[in-house]
């Protein structure tokens, strides 16, 4: 029986592995020429819930790509404002580390592939088309996941942000996201931040070399630096516009934040690169992703599917989705939960059995029906949710399901009958 994962970013991943641990051939494939997505530019880890979340996802052996994280870690426990027990990744070492670990669980991953359309049967996928590194294929398969996010092309930058900013996604040179739901004919929804649809993705990558050697230094011995910015030269309401709740905190406004994930991410949506300029220790930053980082970055969250607890997608009997296409969740942590549960119940399905929903008692589980309720029953697209902060996040400490107590995790997840449930 075959899986087909549509999207190798990290929730693409997860799904991948968490299909092919049940038992299923996986093909995996991806439009560009590497794996991750942004998790290629992203770099944190287990701040704040997002440890909970993990410590879950390891009590039910749904952990692989964290235990992969945790080899290629440059920073563990570090704090910056607002989040605490942080660590981080090396952006340089983990998109290799993951491919060959997905490689060696016997994922067939197709690199530069671009899905064009979809066969129907029914209310069932049965055949993908498109292109691979330039030729024509098709490819068929019991089972579906959509996991190919909520960002791109070009023209929903130019259209809700501020124009194509030459980010991670590189659309003009490997053709902007197709979604899968929506070719099958699924009405998506668009979220929204305010006025504006979409929201702006929430940080940048600076040039690690092109610090003062000061900063540069505090950056590799901390992993994290603020950097005061002149009353003058603040940019008001920025914050608002940021896909990531979580960093609409008055230190990112007042200050330059930097961590290090082997480049130095800049906590800020964009930043006028003449302004940054004119900061102590930033008179030569440069800007590696997106490369127009000065002027905005990339449009997330326009083309969400409507789907159940299980992550199945609405309307359709064999497609499920995972990572930003499963609502407004927002992190890396949120996409390998979601995409390892994707996997699993589509594993489920080619086995005739019932989906799994997690329980409200735990906080992956408590925060997929929740997102849900808040998209689709109360029409709320306003929203991001996180388990690192803002709304979500006071959710889940107001309901006690905030904690670092890995015996308690552990604990809770057995009382909830899941311990090792993703196990295969």
């Amino acid at each position: 029986m075959k899986a087909i994962v549509v999207g190798g970013g990290w929730a693409g991943c997860a799904a991948a592995l968490a299909a092919r641990k049940q038992g299923l051939d996986v093909v995996l494939l991806e439009r560009t020429d590497m794996l991750l997505g942004t998790g290629l530019v992203g770099g944190i880890m287990r701040n704040n819930g997002r440890y909970t979340a993990t410590e879950e996802m390891l009590a039910m052996s749904g952990g692989d790509l964290f235990e992969v994280i945790d080899q290629n870690l440059l920073h563990k426990n570090i704090e910056f404002p607002g989040h605490s027990h942080v660590d981080l990744y090396s952006i340089a070492h983990i998109e290799p580390a993951v491919k060959v670990h997905l490689l060696q669980k016997g994922i067939e991953i197709g690199l530069q592939t671009r899905i064009s359309d979809v066969t129907m049967t029914g209310n069932r996928i049965s055949a993908l088309s498109g292109k691979k590194a330039g030729e024509q294929f098709e490819i068929d398969g019991e089972v579906f996941v959509d996991t190919t996010g909520t960002a791109g092309g070009p023209a929903n930058c130019n259209k809700f942000g501020n124009g194509c900013v030459m980010c991670v996604l590189r659309c003009h040179s490997f053709g902007g996201r197709v979604s899968l739901a929506a070719k099958a004919g699924v009405k998506e929804l668009i979220g929204r931040k305010g006025d504006q649809s979409g929201a702006f993705s929430g940080s940048c990558k600076l040039l690690k070399e092109s610090l003062s050697p000061d900063l540069h230094r505090l950056l590799d011995t901390k992993g994290v630096a603020l950097v005061p910015i002149p009353q003058s030269r603040r940019i008001q309401g920025k914050l608002a516009l940021k896909a990531c709740q979580q960093y609409a905190l008055s230190e990112f406004e007042e200050n330059v934040i930097l961590l290090d994930t082997g480049h130095a991410k800049l906590m800020s949506p964009f930043f006028p690169l003449e302004v940054l300029r004119e900061i102590p220790g930033l008179e030569q930053a440069r800007y590696e992703d997106p490369y127009a980082g000065g002027l905005g970055n990339s449009i997330r969250f326009v083309a969400m599917s409507p789907r159940d607890d299980t992550l199945k997608v609405e309307g359709l009997d064999n497609l499920f989705c995972a990572g930003e296409k499963a609502g407004l969740l927002v992190g890396h942590t949120e996409a390998i939960c979601t995409g390892t549960l994707a996997g699993f119940n589509a594993a489920e399905y080619v086995n005739r059995n019932p989906g799994l929903s997690l329980p409200d008692s735990l906080a992956v589980g408590d925060a997929l029906s929740h997102v849900r309720k808040e998209m689709l029953e109360k029409n709320e697209l306003g929203q991001k949710f996180t388990f690192s902060g803002s709304v979500l996040f006071e959710r889940l400490k107001k309901r006690n399901l905030y904690t670092t107590d890995r015996q308690e995790i552990a604990d809770r997840v057995e009382k909830a009958g899941l311990t090792g449930v993703f196990a295969g």
